[in-house]
């Protein structure tokens, strides 16, 4: 593994000075178990639903659905579907696209969702974890949560503020600009809108590395914490899921 691992901090190196991406080697995965299928295409029975200012498993207005095989996120209220189960040491593979909307506090702002990880600490809006970033012009992201903390590859460490949260750009990201469709002029990561998009993580103990569609978005090392629950947000945009699996890392 520590082969393996040095390989990869080296190929971040090379891909920072080109300002682009690389194909996700087959090696980049660790040895692993078998899948952990959160989502089966039929319900969302692996989750539970936590909506602000309704609380946990109170939906009524079907933010959340299953619509032929895929998670519909209608976005128009702040909250997400999160695992029952906790998990330490994964690759967890999940698909994406975007739908039309933005609402309320989002309204025309750039589509904006992400899934966040390691979670501790009681379910609010947002709970101290990981992010895998999912914003026109973002994602790939890392944003850490409510104390989080993660050391980027240049070395800085990044914490979270308690009850906010601070990001590091992804690898070659160009200038953001929060607007409703916005792609960026220089490492854009997301196929056009509409189409679906592949968002890959393997999360370990002393390193974590985020790859979108194939190509190595962030690496960062010695995060905290190191386990804990999965989540899919809704964050003001309408946005739809699928094919969410996970493997256990061995």
């Amino acid at each position: 593994m520590m082969r393996a691992r040095v390989g990869l901090l080296a190929g971040v190196l090379a891909v920072v000075s080109s300002g682009w991406g690389q194909a996700m080697p087959a090696s980049a995965i660790p040895a692993h178990g078998p899948a952990v299928v959160l989502f089966d295409g039929k319900d969302l029975s692996q989750f539970d639903t936590f909506l602000r200012g309704r609380g946990l498993n109170s939906d009524p207005l079907h933010v959340f659905a299953v619509e032929n095989g895929v998670v519909h996120v209608s976005g128009h209220e702040m909250g997400y579907i999160v695992t029952k189960q906790t998990f330490h040491r994964f690759y967890l593979r999940a698909e994406f696209r975007w739908g039309d909307g933005t609402f309320g506090e989002r309204a025309g702002q750039a589509r904006d969702s992400g899934i966040l990880y390691n979670i501790q600490g009681e379910n609010k809006v947002w709970p101290r974890s990981i992010e895998f970033q999912i914003k026109e012009g973002e994602t790939g992201d890392f944003w850490m949560t409510d104390g989080a903390a993660l050391t980027g590859a240049d070395g800085k460490r990044v914490t979270g503020p308690t009850g906010a949260a601070l990001n590091i750009g992804h690898i070659g990201k160009g200038p953001q600009q929060n607007v409703v469709g916005f792609r960026n002029s220089r490492g854009e990561l997301e196929r056009p809108k509409g189409e679906w998009n592949v968002l890959e993580m393997v999360v370990e103990d002393k390193v974590i590395h985020q790859y979108v569609n194939g190509v190595l978005a962030n690496v960062g090392t010695d995060p905290f914490p190191t386990e804990g629950r999965i989540l899919f947000q809704s964050e003001g945009a309408e946005v739809f899921f699928r094919n969410m699996v996970l493997y256990p890392l061995q």
